[in-house]
């Protein structure tokens, strides 16, 4: 892959993705797959003023012993060294870097149950953080090609022809090419992501109803104090422009809690805990999913939703059109990073407080009580199709084409 390219990438993701202002530190998380990428990118953080970068190594085969021999009980367990970890995180509030490479089928012939019920005990211990560090912090999640996934998408190709062929595809979707300012591009786009939020956010619809020919027939409520967003958030007290997901090309807000009914049927496969559900389908009633299918790894989808009691809840809607740059490389990613911002989804569980109006001045409790759900888990999956159709309904009645034969119609 061209070197220069790389580097407008780690610049793209430390300039624009995390947006490091001098004095802050850096958490980066990742695989073993792409170490001299992770190199670019710390020195990167550096020059751009980081004290301090940290690098949390994983290898998936190694997570993989550690689920298959290691007691629920010692799975469980919060030590002292990660209290002590997350108290730091508490007080620097770090910038945050995920750089996925994972297999996506990395954990098969694992237990899930045992997976999912270890999280449950540790997520306790997890919550107090998590919301004390809510919207305060940059964050973002990008990609390098790991040699599995790349044999995962490109099985007929060379362990080498597949990962340079996955980050090319990595770095066009990314707006990355050798002979543009992707940091420039990325503002424009931005800009272009909140033209549709502004519009979203005037005619305040009360529900979407979607349609398709697979057998999606559904219908989800809005927030009243709900807002859209898109392409890059601010933080919390800093004021920080930063951009969470690099790529994106989503339009997103979170639903009321508990206003959500019918079928949803999913387009592509979902990759969850290492192992893929394929061709399923979701129905909700009251806002609850309450009935599941998948032909493959349908108790993996049951265990998800059962994870707590907001874990069968929405926690986002998000609209992209058909025609999108990912969809259009005709690849399917087994990655929710790039698959998620290849056409329209929903999240099951937590969703986000930015999404509603005057949240900074509100508790936590508030903001659960107007209506943003509360979980330990977020899990994207995708029902964008060639031929949806999304109707925008306001309050008075008037309805409005907002997609069309997948795409925007507005």
């Amino acid at each position: 892959m061209n070197q220069s390219r790389l580097q407008k990438y780690a610049e793209l993701i430390v300039k624009c993705g995390l947006n490091v202002k001098k004095g802050q530190e850096v958490f980066i998380r990742c695989g073993l797959d792409q170490p001299e990428f992770v190199a670019t990118v710390t020195e990167e953080c550096y020059k751009a003023g980081a004290e301090r970068v940290k690098v949390e190594w994983s290898y998936m085969p190694v997570s993989k012993l550690h689920y298959n021999y290691r007691s629920l009980e010692s799975l469980s367990e919060f030590t002292n060294v990660e209290k002590a970890e997350w108290d730091r995180k508490l007080e620097k509030i770090p910038c945050q870097l995920w750089l996925d490479s994972d297999d996506p089928d990395g954990l098969s012939g694992t237990d899930s149950d045992k997976i999912s019920r270890a999280n449950q005990a540790r997520f306790p211990f997890i919550k107090p953080y998590r919301e004390a560090l809510e919207n305060k912090y940059q964050w973002c999640i990008a990609a390098v090609p790991g040699k599995e996934w790349a044999n995962k998408v490109f099985p007929e190709l060379s362990d080498e022809k597949a990962i340079e062929k996955l980050w090319e595809n990595i770095l066009n979707c990314s707006r990355v090419y050798s002979d543009n300012d992707p940091v420039k591009d990325w503002e424009n786009h931005n800009q272009n992501l909140a033209k549709r939020c502004k519009f979203f956010n005037e005619h305040k619809f009360v529900k979407l109803e979607y349609k398709s020919a697979n057998g999606t027939d559904f219908t989800v409520g809005l927030n009243s104090k709900g807002r859209f967003a898109g392409g890059g958030e601010t933080t919390l007290g800093s004021n920080i422009y930063f951009n969470p997901n690099i790529p994106s090309e989503e339009v997103f807000t979170s639903p009321m809690r508990g206003v959500a009914d019918g079928l949803v049927v999913a387009t592509k496969p979902l990759s969850y805990q290492g192992k893929l559900i394929e061709n399923f389908s979701v129905r909700f009633e009251n806002g609850k999913a309450v009935e599941v299918k998948a032909e493959k790894n349908q108790d993996l989808l049951e265990k998800m939703i059962s994870m707590d009691e907001g874990a069968a809840y929405l926690g986002e809607v998000a609209l992209i059109a058909y025609d999108s740059p990912i969809n259009n490389t005709g690849i399917l990613f087994y990655n929710t990073l790039f698959d998620e911002n290849a056409s329209c989804h929903l999240a099951l569980g937590r969703g986000f407080n930015e999404c509603l109006e005057g949240y900074e001045n509100m508790s936590v409790e508030e903001i659960q009580k107007a209506g943003i759900n509360n979980s330990m888990i977020h899990v994207d999956f995708m029902i964008g199709s060639a031929d949806m159709s999304i109707v925008g309904v306001k309050k008075d009645g008037t309805r409005v084409q907002i997609f069309k034969n997948g795409n925007w119609a507005i």
